[in-house]
């Protein structure tokens, strides 16, 4: 009965399995990176540009160093970045957002200083902010983070808004509800299904932005091992050796392609319009 539940499941949603699937791979490569791969640290200049082989699975880079090793240990930087910056992202725009959508006088004043914020190029932002404080992983979350706040606000903001004048709403209400629990017990709820599809887009996202500051030279640290630094630093010797950018390259779309995949799913699911439809 529970594999024929299984089945079903997967013939219904398949984008949800295979973007999960796929996700969780990287997830535990990133993790068991220790035990499956070497130093990504480690360079030999002696064997620099060496192509793939025995001893070099992905070959190596300029400096000799191990592009298989450098490419998994990339893959902790970009999947960290991409949840917090993600949880970072909900939890403060969910809380701006309730504020926001209750109460008007807040809403005034809040989604005024959301505007400006999102006017700013994100990229910009976070590049200014990196060139303020200095690279490091915890800039480089806060600064991806604050340009996805106001995304998130207006998202809860317009739920808010469309629940605050329902009649279970209006009830516990009338019944003395306090603010708290109102919008903790009533109205918090209707945005959870939104904001987990809203979560996965920011995540991917937030890689994609990783990828293209340590690219631009004002992400992570040289030292870190990222995709996007390995693709910066090899992009000279892509005729001579393409695997250096190609091996990074394929991983970055391979987790976007996975978490939009996981997104569409469970919008799909989650959505009672769709799923009514399908």
């Amino acid at each position: 009965m529970a594999n024929s539940g299984t089945a079903e499941f997967i013939r219904r949603h398949p984008t949800i399995v295979a973007g999960a699937a796929l996700l969780t791979l990287i997830a535990l490569a990133a993790i068991f990176a220790p035990l499956i791969a070497g130093d990504p640290l480690v360079f030999e200049p002696i064997n620099r540009l060496r192509g793939p082989s025995n001893t070099f699975w992905l070959g190596t880079d300029s400096l000799g160093r191990d592009v298989y090793a450098r490419m998994v240990y990339g893959a902790r930087i970009s999947l960290l970045v991409g949840l917090s910056v993600a949880f970072i992202a909900v939890l403060s725009g969910s809380l701006v957002g309730l504020l926001a959508g209750y109460f008007e006088k807040v809403d005034a004043v809040v989604m005024r200083l959301m505007d400006g914020i999102m006017a700013i190029p994100s990229i910009l932002l976070a590049i200014a902010l990196v060139a303020l404080l200095g690279a490091s992983v915890k800039v480089v979350i806060i600064a991806i983070a604050i340009p996805e706040i106001p995304r998130v606000t207006r998202l809860v903001r317009a739920v808010v808004l469309t629940v605050r004048g329902l009649p279970f709403v209006e009830a516990a209400r009338s019944n003395g509800t306090r603010i708290a629990k109102l919008l903790r017990r009533h109205i918090l709820p209707s945005t959870i299904a939104p904001l987990i599809v809203q979560a996965t887009y920011i995540c991917a996202s937030a890689i994609l932005t990783e990828a293209g500051l340590s690219f631009l030279g004002a992400g992570t640290p040289p030292e870190f091992p990222t995709w996007g630094n390995m693709i910066a630093s090899s992009r000279l010797y892509l005729q001579i050796a393409p695997w250096t950018i190609f091996a990074p390259g394929i991983c970055l779309a391979l987790v976007v392609l996975a978490v939009n995949l996981l997104g569409d799913g469970l919008r799909d699911r989650l959505d009672p319009r769709i799923a009514r439809r399908m």
